[in-house]
């Protein structure tokens, strides 16, 4: 009797645990609206003087799970090249403006929008590009009706946005070109990464009920969260950016991408000195320089 309360009492503890860790996963804690703003402006990676001179236009679409997408639209004139920004996980839009004034010197338009459950869009939960790749086509919709069709759209995305872009790109033949920085090759396999790292657990038994609960909470299968499947599906050219010193993504996750992608052009910056999601701020002329040389090598510029 007291063996069996102890293997009963141990099972709830693991089942505890692992809703625990998956609430965090798809409920992450995320930043307020003005808060990411105000915090990009003391970084120095908004400058408000600049950001508010440039003109934009409010864009709300509706997703297809039917809630809102909050987007804004920045114009170039004469121009029928874009680029939709996507921002990484418990952030928001503006954590896209710092790469935006590197697009606009180059003559494209720009969209930047809040990701499903972040900022002002709406959603229940984070899914990693489960339904945001969806969403990413509704944006891509929506930017191919201003600039009329055949216009050159394609996506940047940093963290979480570039794996949603990844997963996109796969399902969307308009994208010209995808530039991911710091994307995870796989959901599942991050997430053993971090519970390793983090908790000092192991794989097994805990990952598979994080991954059952996952399931209910939102409906998305981890092993389906794939951006190293979405890859090899992809002809467009994408350019993989990763800085050496992520701690949160592992660098070994850009290779993999890299060596994923068999369709059409490709090419691998590995960003020197960079935590995670820091490679332009670390590096912003030569990644700056690896950009313009990728979309140039590639005809979009």
């Amino acid at each position: 009797m007291v063996y069996l309360i102890i293997v009963l009492t141990l099972v709830v503890l693991l089942f505890v645990a692992a809703y625990i860790f998956a609430a965090k996963v798809v409920y992450p804690q995320r930043f307020g609206v003005e808060e990411t703003f105000e915090i990009e402006k003391e970084n120095g990676k908004i400058d408000e003087a600049a950001y508010n001179a440039w003109k934009k236009e409010e864009v709300i679409l509706q997703s297809p799970f039917g809630y809102h997408l909050y987007g804004l639209w920045f114009p170039f004139a004469d121009s029928r090249r874009a680029v939709i920004l996507s921002h990484g996980i418990t952030y928001t839009l503006y954590g896209s403006v710092k790469y935006m004034k590197m697009f606009l010197d180059l003559g494209f338009n720009v969209f930047i929008y809040d990701n499903r459950h972040h900022g002002r869009s709406g959603g229940k939960n984070t899914t990693f590009g489960f339904y945001e790749k969806s969403d990413l086509k509704i944006v891509t919709d929506w930017v191919e009706s201003k600039l009329g069709e055949g216009a050159v759209i394609g996506t940047h995305g940093e963290s979480m946005g570039a794996a949603i872009s990844l997963q996109h790109a796969a399902i969307d033949s308009r994208v010209r070109f995808v530039i991911e920085d710091c994307s995870f090759n796989r959901l599942d396999t991050l997430l053993v990464h971090r519970l390793k790292v983090d908790y000092h657990l192991p794989k097994y038994p805990l990952f598979p009920i994080i991954s059952l609960i996952c399931k209910l909470l939102t409906g998305m299968s981890m092993d389906e969260i794939s951006p190293e499947n979405a890859v090899k599906q992809i002809s467009a050219p994408i350019l993989f950016i990763h800085g050496e010193k992520d701690d949160f993504i592992p660098p070994e996750m850009a290779n993999s991408l890299f060596a994923s992608k068999l369709l059409g052009p490709k090419k691998l910056y590995l960003a020197p000195n960079a935590a995670h999601a820091e490679s332009y701020w670390s590096n912003q002329t030569e990644y700056t320089n690896v950009v313009c040389d990728f979309l140039s090598e590639n005809k979009i510029i």
